[in-house]
């Protein structure tokens, strides 16, 4: 099992963003550019972990040892659900430098959005939401 899909079933949002890297890249399903860093990933994970309602990993896609891998998850936001993946890229020295999510369907992702961006603006008043 990959760690990060680990750190996220036991609930453990400083332990899943101990292994990032500091210069992580971040592709949200809802936002055009790419986030940048540790401490963006932070409030988005943070964020993420009260708007999912019910989520679970169902699979998982890739080697041990692998740089890659696709965390399969169902999730869902209000009346939505939402299935989605998480793709996971470990870098050399061993520090996830880039996570990709993408969900679907479409109507799930749009509530997904809405609710990410009420979240964050309640953490952070001044990030303005998505972009």
């Amino acid at each position: 099992m990959h760690p990060f899909r680990s750190a996220v079933e036991r609930g453990d949002t400083d332990g899943a963003l101990e292994l990032f890297s500091p210069d992580v890249v971040f592709n949200s399903p809802v936002v055009f550019r790419p986030y940048h860093g540790l401490e963006a990933l932070g409030v988005i994970l943070r964020a993420v972990t009260t708007v999912f309602e019910d989520f679970h990993y169902e699979r998982e896609i890739g080697a041990e040892g692998a740089s890659d891998h696709a965390l399969l998850f169902r999730a869902r936001v209000g009346d939505r659900d939402l299935h989605g993946c998480d793709f996971v890229h470990t870098g050399a020295d061993g520090l996830i430098d880039e996570l990709t999510v993408m969900v679907r369907p479409r109507s799930a992702m749009l509530a997904l959005a809405e609710a990410m961006n009420a979240q964050i603006l309640a953490l952070q008043p001044d990030a303005g939401g998505p972009r």
